[in-house]
């Protein structure tokens, strides 16, 4: 049966479902609550049953990114009766699922789940995720002590958020001595440091979250900061990596060594106390999305003598109640909370540049309903069909609408056909909430492709608070900050008592404020000079055996899951450790003529989507006008380049 746990116990991950004994008609009333693309890809893969994959109840491939994958009320009907036949039939058996599934038949149902299509290539890749027969497939396939005992060797990890624990985990299977260095004092990277209200992830929970750690019980369908805090917590208690991690402790340098090729380490703890770690490796975790971007340049940037604070760094000592705050900045952290601090402020300006497409998503502070918890636990494999759907809606299969077509004359507004069917779709979600308001459409009508920047999830909720009478939307470039407010594009001066920044990250400044030093003493900023590349986004020619997660180009805009990456990522990395250790050698590195091509294939890829074709600004390009950020292909196409290292794209170095 599908389903593993890290613990050998349920524990908080999935484990194995319950026997029930509910009604006919409980049964019923549960599936009223059922999401419907993974319902009979379950009960087929769990049962045996693969005459409950109908053709006609199959989605439509090309409505499947669509809620609910654009499936029929009369589908839906249908649906939901063979499921309830099959449930009776299951229950009434003893709830005993049928024997393990063929690869061929496991191929049939996820062709069924996708609307059709050749689904051959991407099989091994989705029983990794499906976590096919219960296996962590993705765990290491060596062992220190079996492949060299004798040779010390040990891995500095810096970081301690998502990235940073699955390669601890990966590490401590591996049997390789580590250690992580986190400057913060608890886990969870950027969700724990972004505490403002309304936090939570875009992207459904089931997704988001480890593929071998997988929650039954998740509270919500998009989990809020404090849920996926806990839940990294609850990961680094299950893999034994707490006592691993050296809390409040930040590294300053990495300096490697061409004599004794390792790595030298200077770390600060919060109390001022400097040390230096010698390890052989270095994997950096330290993600994107952490450091705060304030808008510096805006003339009078620091003389505003109320409080302010940017979004990352929330005050929660200044109550906003009744005051007159101005939020400067409309992307995703001020969609967030917006709608969370409105109905408590006097009077909240909302200082736009542009605008973010919206993308409707019904449930996405909706918790999930008794009935659906009920699936996720008594439902062998529905979790993870569950998951295996979202993996393709949100990946792969989301890609096209994306991708621009060079034959589409679609102006400024769109790429392609379906990129253009897309952009109608979400036109016509503005033209639905802002019905009552022309002059708020008008300002909150993006006129860029779709996927040229980030698409932001609303249940309504921020079109209704800028309806609110207490709220003003300002669009244009702030003219300057000032002791007492802002002065708006139209040169007025706006006296407020609190300004919020909800002006992003320093996403391109990949490492920093990291000073690390490669080869011959090449730093590494200025190596980059602003426009970081590696190859896979983990290696850099010139840097041995530093390896990076999250790092530049495995970000995605609409499809996958960044934990994805670092999962294929940290898979990668353990393979050149594995390389390593069974040669006898100390370190690799990449050719730089391996980096230097890849980077040409990146670069034109993406300018073949929407987010490199388009002129709007965004955070995933850098200063130099490139995307430093984005991954322009498909997820098989990184799972494959990283299912394991290609020893010729390496020298491999020995101390002399």
């Amino acid at each position: 049966m599908v389903g593993v746990s890290t613990t050998g116990s349920a524990g908080p991950f999935l484990g194995g479902v319950e026997p029930f004994s509910e009604s006919d008609d409980e049964l019923r009333a549960v599936l009223a609550h059922a999401v419907l693309p993974p319902l009979l890809p379950a009960l087929a893969y769990a049962t045996g049953e693969m005459s409950l994959l109908r053709a006609e109840l199959r989605p439509d491939p090309l409505l499947i990114t669509l809620p609910g994958s654009g499936l029929t009320d009369e589908q839906a009907a249908v649906i939901r009766e063979l499921a309830l036949d099959a449930l009776i039939r299951f229950r009434d058996g003893g709830c005993r699922p049928g024997p393990v599934p063929s690869d061929q038949d496991v191929l049939r149902i996820m062709e069924f789940a996708v609307g059709g299509g050749d689904m051959v290539p991407y099989l091994p890749l989705l029983e990794e995720e499906l976590a096919h027969r219960g296996e962590d497939r993705r765990a290491p396939t060596w062992h220190k002590d079996d492949v060299a005992p004798e040779a010390p060797f040990s891995v500095a990890v810096i970081g301690a958020g998502l990235s940073g624990l699955v390669a601890g985990h990966r590490l401590r299977q591996a049997g390789v001595d580590f250690v992580i260095f986190e400057k913060n004092g608890d886990v969870g990277g950027t969700w724990l440091e972004n505490r403002y209200p309304g936090c939570r992830v875009d992207n459904p929970s089931h997704n988001y979250s480890y593929s071998f750690a997988q929650r039954h019980d998740w509270p919500f369908h998009y989990s809020t900061q404090p849920v996926l805090q806990h839940y990294a917590r609850d990961c680094a208690e299950a893999f034994g990596l707490v006592e691993t991690i050296r809390f409040a402790t930040e590294v300053t340098d990495a300096v490697w060594s061409d004599r004794d090729l390792n790595w030298t380490l200077t770390v600060r703890t919060a109390g001022g106390t400097e040390e230096t770690i010698v390890v052989n490796a270095v994997v950096s975790a330290v993600g994107q999305l952490n450091r705060p971007n304030l808008p510096t340049t805006i003339p009078g940037f620091g003389t505003f003598v109320g409080a302010a604070f940017h979004s990352a760094r929330w005050d929660h000592d200044v109550d906003l109640t009744g005051k007159r705050v101005a939020v400067i900045g409309t992307g995703a952290s001020a969609l967030q909370f917006v709608p969370e601090i409105a109905p408590h402020v006097g009077e909240l300006l909302v200082l736009q540049r542009t605008p973010a497409w919206l993308a409707p998503t019904p449930d996405y502070h909706a918790p999930v309903s008794d009935e659906l918890q009920w699936l996720y636990r008594h439902l062998p494999s529905y979790a993870e069909w569950n998951r295996f759907c979202i993996f393709w809606q949100m990946g792969d299969g989301a890609l096209a609408a994306v991708t621009v077509d060079p034959e589409w004359d679609g102006g400024d507004e769109s790429v392609s056909l379906i990129n253009d069917l897309t952009r109608q779709m979400l036109l016509g979600y503005l033209h639905e909430q802002f019905a009552d308001r022309p002059d708020l459409l008008e300002a909150c009508t993006p006129h860029y492709p779709p996927g040229a920047k980030r698409i932001v999830r609303d249940d309504g909720g921020w079109p209704e608070s800028l309806q609110r009478d207490n709220v003003r939307l300002i669009c244009g470039d702030i003219q300057a900050i000032t002791p007492h407010g802002v002065v708006t594009p139209d040169g007025t001066e706006e006296v407020v008592d609190v300004i919020i920044y909800g002006t992003g990250f320093t996403a391109s400044n990949f490492l920093t404020p990291m000073i690390v030093k490669g080869r011959g003493g090449l730093d590494l900023h200025e190596h980059w000079a602003g426009d970081a590349r590696a190859y896979l986004g983990v290696t850099i020619p010139g840097f041995p055996n530093l390896f990076c997660l999250y790092g530049p180009n495995t970000n995605i805009v609409i499809n996958g899951s960044i934990i994805y990456f670092s999962e294929c990522g940290t898979r990668y990395i353990l393979g050149l450790l594995g390389l390593l250790l069974r040669s006898g050698h100390r370190a690799v590195d990449v050719r730089q003529q391996v980096h230097d091509t890849f980077n040409q294939l990146v670069d034109a890829g993406n300018d073949r989507m929407s987010w490199g074709a388009a002129h709007v600004n965004s955070w995933y390009k850098n200063d130099h006008g490139r995307v430093a950020q984005n991954w322009p292909f498909t997820l098989l196409d990184y799972w494959e380049r990283t299912r394991a290292p290609v020893p010729e794209e390496y020298e491999l170095l020995t101390r002399a």
